[in-house]
């Protein structure tokens, strides 16, 4: 297109000049009718020709955040479980501290269910073996009961008083596709209350008598188990339970446990019905 335009201008000038001997006044017309639509175009779009809210998920995240728990677990020291080295000569002589044989802190997440009955669901390997468990709901920290757990979908059920609790209600898992948008909420690397976005990427079955699991490239890290994965309706999904992490890491690959079978497990712990999302 450039070697076509000063090719195109002289022809232009030539026929503006033949009309102007006819017709002067309407060239002139047309050219000044001409510049206001140049003028207009090279307007800035206005800041608001697409409104900010619907770019972003921060309504949804303040209404289903506060549901949402940290959970702290006091866990026997892997050491003490070792007969030999609970004697002080075999810890010398194999050069492990006695500092190992402290009971340790591990952190993991989790959602109420059942503000009512004060129900938080978390993962079964979160709380296993745990010598006590202290859910943490905003700036407060609560002691909890662990009612019981099921190791082969890894869910666990806690109890917690239940005051100022908020809800976040299990949707229908079969009705998630593969390609629907979700938001994962808990607190990796224990750092905090941490949300991030992505979408189910794949449905999967289950393997070796295990359950099913819905996967999504949402950014899920150690520290977010038992954390809620929620659907565009404020619904949970699913709770996150693994990753396939070679590094150690995320690399777009999370599982969550299906919000259905989550439903079934709860219930028989609990011996009691959910509420159903509205």
């Amino acid at each position: 297109m450039p070697s076509v335009k000063p090719l195109l201008r002289p022809a232009l000038a030539i026929a503006l000049t033949l009309a102007g001997g006819v017709a002067g006044g309407a060239t002139a017309n047309w050219l000044s009718s001409v510049e206001p639509a140049r003028a207009e175009s090279a307007q800035p779009v206005a800041a608001d020709a697409v409104p900010l809210n619907r770019l972003t998920l921060a309504p949804l995240v303040e209404r289903v955040a506060p549901a949402v728990v940290n959970i702290a677990v006091l866990q026997p020291s892997p050491y003490a479980q070792n007969p030999l080295l609970r004697d002080p000569y075999y810890r010398y002589f194999l050069g492990v501290p006695d500092e190992a044989l402290a009971p340790r802190i591990s952190a993991g997440s989790g959602f109420v269910v059942d503000a009512a009955r004060g129900l938080v669901v978390t993962n079964h390997h979160v709380v296993a073996d745990a010598r006590a468990i202290a859910v943490g709901i905003g700036e407060r920290q609560v002691e909890a009961e662990l009612l019981g757990s099921d190791p082969r979908t890894d869910i666990a059920v806690l109890r917690i008083p239940a005051r100022g609790l908020k809800a976040l209600p299990l949707g229908d898992s079969a009705k998630a596709r593969v390609g629907d948008y979700v938001v994962a909420i808990g607190n990796p690397f224990e750092v905090g209350q941490t949300v991030t976005a992505g979408i189910v990427s794949a449905l999967r079955g289950p393997s070796d008598g295990g359950p099913r699991y819905v996967q999504t490239d949402a950014p899920i890290n150690p520290g977010n188990s038992g954390g809620p994965l929620i659907n565009m309706r404020g619904e949970a999904i699913g709770v996150n339970s693994a990753i396939i992490a070679p590094g150690g890491g995320n690399v777009g690959i999370g599982l969550a446990v299906p919000s259905d079978v989550v439903r079934r497990v709860v219930e028989r712990i609990a011996g009691t019905r959910l509420p159903t999302a509205s």
